[in-house]
C-alpha cells in the first residue's frame, strides 16, 4: 500500500509541475520578455521563444545571462548523467575501489547507487565535486578567455562551416532534453525499477540491477 500511494504521489506531483509548465501568465510581463529575448540564442522553432513561468517577466539582461548560465550548467550535468546511466545499466564500471575495500563492481547503477556505495565512497564522490567547481571558480575568467581564443581561431572548414550560434543552439536543445530523460530514467526507477520504459514497449526490455 505504501508503495502504490508514494507512485501516486509521484504521479500526481508530476501531473502538478506539468500544469504549471503551462499556467497563464501576466500578458505585459511576457510581451515585455518576448520583446526583450526573442532573438536570443534557443529561442527556437517551432516554440520560439517560450517562458510559460514568466521567469522573466521584466529582467534584465544579467538576469537573463545568469539563468542561461545555469541552463547550460545544469544541461551539460545531465548528458553525463545519462551516458552515466546508459554506461552503469549495461553492466560496465571502472577498475579498482571506489573507497577502501569497495569495488566499483558492488555499485548499482542508477539511483540505487545510494543503497550499495559506502559513507567514505559518497563523501570522497562529494569532495571531488566540490573541488571541481572551486578550482574552475578561481580559474573561470581564464578559461573563458581560452575558449574564446580557440572559437577565434577554430579551422575553417567549407565541408561544416564552424557557427558559434548554431552549435550553442544544439547545445542548449540537448541539453534541455537531457535533462528530462535522466528525470524520467530517475522516476521510472523509483515506480517500478524500469527506467527503460520505452525498450520494454518497443519488444527489447533492458535488465536493470
Amino acid at each position: 500500500k505504501i508503495s502504490i500511494m508514494s507512485a501516486k504521489t509521484v504521479i500526481a506531483a508530476t501531473l502538478v509541475a506539468s500544469a504549471a509548465a503551462f499556467a497563464p501568465v501576466s500578458q505585459t510581463g511576457s510581451s515585455s520578455a518576448l520583446k526583450a529575448f526573442e532573438n536570443e540564442i534557443g529561442a527556437q522553432p517551432p516554440l520560439g521563444f517560450f517562458d510559460p513561468l514568466g521567469l522573466l517577466d521584466d529582467a534584465d539582461q544579467e538576469r537573463f545571462d545568469r539563468l542561461r548560465y545555469v541552463e547550460v550548467k545544469h544541461g551539460r550535468i545531465c548528458m553525463l548523467a545519462i551516458v552515466g546511466h546508459i554506461v552503469t545499466a549495461a553492466g560496465i564500471r571502472c577498475g579498482g575501489d571506489i573507497a577502501v575495500g569497495v569495488p566499483f563492481t558492488d555499485m548499482k547503477a542508477g539511483l540505487g547507487f545510494f543503497d550499495t556505495i559506502s559513507g567514505a565512497g559518497l563523501a570522497q564522490i562529494i569532495a571531488f565535486i566540490g573541488a571541481l567547481e572551486l578550482g574552475f571558480g578561481l580559474r573561470q575568467a581564464e578559461i573563458e578567455e581560452a575558449c574564446e581564443r580557440y572559437q577565434e581561431n577554430f579551422p575553417i572548414s567549407s565541408v561544416v562551416p564552424f557557427d558559434i550560434d548554431r552549435v550553442s543552439g544544439i547545445e542548449l536543445n540537448n541539453g534541455r532534453a537531457a535533462q528530462m530523460g535522466i528525470l524520467a530514467l530517475m522516476v521510472h526507477e523509483k515506480l517500478d525499477n524500469n527506467p527503460y520504459i520505452i525498450n520494454d514497449l518497443l519488444g527489447s526490455p533492458v535488465p536493470f540491477n
